[in-house]
């Protein structure tokens, strides 16, 4: 049977938490001031009960209020209004192997009617918003690293990267004034910086995020030599931040599925229609052993930014996204976006081939010689076409070769084929 594509392959990618008594014997007295005496123990029982549940309250407040200065700051120094929207103090941490980064919480205050000196970050506009992050980086390791927090923040749709501006908040509360080039990104060993970044946003961009109900922070790698951005340690990372309500319940959402770039940067919305996980099947690629540990197939709809990137898909969307663990044997790193795969079914007459922009990998991701890393694949299939035809059939995954960052073949042309277990 003549081999078909259904996938298209015009799909191309471009690239957010209240009685005393008289004339009364001894014991007769002495049962009165039972009672009273009973009172006064039940008044200072409730004034201690007061007293703590205030204590309670003034912790609860000083750690919900831990950007109050720093709004007040902002308030102040923009003439503008502000209005807190939303809090979260749920910590965030991604490591990279013993250096890690936190995001130990953030607020999204509303910023209107501010001075027009203030106006460029905010494209243009006087009327806007201000993601305030608090963030702790910390250094475990024996030896000295060198971090640069480009913390940038983005979302679906996004024209820019918003990073920190510094007219914002004091300028020594910022981290990347404790960790930035006049101390030359020095982080010691065994040294914890904590400060914060404010994200500004213009009324028009802060419609957009509220409307999608999330941002990503994208979370740079630490080097271990100064200057050498080749000996960067531990893989890039990346915060998910709700931006209300509704994105809190996105976030959730998505913890359940495979991280690629579709649920990462929340370009709509997924449903699980079919998952396998501890498979656990290993098979030898040249000298990697890569290892087939789950799969999940899901319902996808795309938001209304990303919708014109899928719109040959007129019977809707199903993804297949496959999870695999590489054991690097071989003597050369291992290229996570320049690896591929083929997907086939009905014994190879149809087939597809893996989406490689649906994946966050970027050219120096990489699982270095020796070491072990996860490696994702998505496939994008005709929705109704999975529903009839293929969701009860066989799907073979052929894998390979190894390439590393370069492109280069480095396991000699082989390739393996996994049959994903129903």
């Amino acid at each position: 049977m003549k081999k078909s594509l259904f996938l298209m392959s015009s799909l191309i990618l471009s690239t957010s938490i209240i009685l005393s008594g008289c004339g009364k014997s001894a014991d007769e007295t002495k049962k009165d001031d039972e009672p009273k005496k009973t009172q006064e123990e039940k008044g200072q029982d409730k004034d201690k009960v007061q007293k703590e549940e205030s204590k309670k309250d003034q912790e609860s407040t000083k750690e919900s209020a831990d950007f109050a200065p720093l709004i007040s700051y902002m308030e102040k120094e923009t003439q503008g209004k502000t209005k807190v929207l939303f809090e979260n103090n749920e910590p965030q941490v991604h490591k990279m192997e013993n250096v890690s980064i936190s995001l130990d919480a953030y607020s999204v205050v509303e910023l209107k009617d501010f001075h027009t000196d203030f106006n460029i970050p905010f494209g243009d506009q006087t009327d806007g918003g201000v993601i305030l992050a608090k963030y702790t980086v910390k250094n475990g390791m024996d030896k000295d690293v060198y971090y640069m927090p480009s913390l940038y923040v983005t979302f679906t749709g996004a024209n820019k990267d918003y990073s920190n501006y510094k007219d914002l908040i004091p300028e020594e509360s910022q981290l990347p004034t404790k960790l930035g080039y006049k101390t030359d990104y020095l982080l010691k060993a065994g040294e914890e910086i904590t400060g914060y970044i404010a994200y500004p946003f213009g009324e028009t961009d802060l419609a957009k995020i509220n409307k999608l109900g999330t941002v990503t922070v994208e979370v740079p790698k630490p080097i271990t030599e100064k200057e050498n951005y080749g000996s960067t340690i531990g893989s890039d990372g990346r915060f998910n931040l709700a931006i209300n309500a509704d994105g809190s319940k996105k976030v959730a959402s998505n913890s359940s599925f495979y991280q690629d770039k579709v649920t990462m940067d929340n370009m709509g919305e997924k449903k699980m229609l079919k998952e396998k996980s501890d498979i656990n099947e290993s098979k030898k690629i040249g000298d990697v052993n890569a290892i087939l540990e789950g799969y999940q197939f899901t319902q996808f709809t795309p938001n209304e930014v990303e919708a014109p990137r899928f719109s040959n898909f007129t019977n809707g969307v199903t993804l297949l996204t496959v999870k695999f663990k590489l054991e690097n044997k071989a003597t050369s790193e291992i290229g996570l976006s320049s690896m591929s795969s083929k997907l086939s079914v009905n014994n190879g007459a149809q087939y597809s081939l893996s989406e490689g922009m649906l994946l966050n990998y970027k050219y120096n991701d990489i699982i270095k010689a020796g070491e072990t890393g996860e490696l994702l694949q998505v496939f994008v299939l005709d929705q109704e076409q999975y529903e009839k035809i293929w969701k009860d059939k066989a799907f073979e995954i052929e894998l390979g070769p190894i390439r590393n960052k370069g492109a280069e073949d480095t396991s000699k042309g082989k390739k393996e084929t996994f049959t994903l277990p129903k």
